[in-house]
């Protein structure tokens, strides 16, 4: 078929075949060498057909050329965590429609009720840390990954983890602002944790140190909350909370993460979103 009768047949435009033609996930049968006439068989319509489908789907062109080579059980998979993903992100921003509607239309944006405030005294720690500039985007694997790397050197050289590993804010992490952001894993061993880290030398921007006694203003939130902009919610009733209470801020936000994140359901406490006071 000549690529018109093919275009009308497959419900493709002929630009179109051509862009899949160069991405390689609909090429030609056969190209004629004179002209350049592209020329398909009555075969390819079904693929075609697909490709347009998972188009309409806004699958990306570079999932489409891994979704054509899987046989129909691994493509029939493969679309389900795709579209899982898309309902995801759709839920999140959903979400985030909600909150910016109750910003935008002068409600409080914290979720009244939703969280509630407690107090803690945390007594001095000696810490490992990891810092780096991130992004939103970047942040929920660099905490992995660090907390991994963190921990293993703490159970491993440096004593043990004697409380509950967090991450501190030193300035925004958004779209556009990059922190930093530094993860922190408390240690039993002090001196084997400064030898420790002074051998890793500039790597990763590793420091050991001691963290201070403060008291703690925090929201407990699940592992839904976790996502963005719940957690900003939690933020915002922190804050609201200390200035109603006539205290300060004494150091910079923070999340506390004290259970195994990859046990906890949705439903389950996982995080302190939290502030120093004074």
């Amino acid at each position: 078929m000549s690529i018109g009768t093919f275009a009308a047949r497959s419900r493709l435009s002929a630009k179109a075949l051509r862009l899949y033609d160069r991405q390689g996930l609909l090429p030609p049968a056969y190209v004629d060498e004179a002209t350049g006439y592209r020329y398909y068989r009555p075969e390819q319509v079904e693929r075609a057909r697909t490709v347009a489908l998972l188009r309409r789907l806004d699958m990306p062109l570079t999932d489409i050329a891994a979704f054509v080579g899987l046989d129909d059980a691994g493509a029939a998979a493969a679309l389900g965590t795709y579209w899982a993903g898309v309902e995801e992100r759709v839920a999140a921003q959903r979400t985030l429609v909600d909150y910016l509607r109750g910003r935008l239309s002068g409600r409080s944006p914290t979720l009244s009720g939703t969280f509630e405030i407690r107090t803690t005294d945390v007594p001095e720690a000696f810490v490992i840390c990891e810092r780096r500039h991130v992004f939103t985007h970047e942040l929920s694997t660099w905490i992995d990954a660090s907390f991994e790397r963190l921990e293993r050197a703490a159970e491993e050289l440096c004593g043990g983890v004697p409380a509950a590993p967090f991450v501190i804010y030193h300035s925004e992490v958004t779209e556009d602002s990059d922190g930093p952001a530094e993860a922190c894993v408390p240690v039993a061993d002090p001196a084997a944790a400064r030898a420790w880290a002074e051998a890793q030398g500039r790597q990763r921007d590793v420091r050991a140190r001691a963290e201070p006694a403060f008291r703690l203003a925090y929201a407990r939130i699940t592992k839904a909350q976790v996502a963005y902009p719940q957690i900003i919610g939690a933020y915002d009733a922190v804050e609201e909370w200390i200035a109603q209470e006539g205290l300060s801020q004494a150091g910079p936000c923070r999340e506390v993460y004290f259970t195994d994140w990859d046990a906890a359901g949705p439903g389950d406490d996982v995080c302190d979103v939290a502030y120093p006071v004074k």
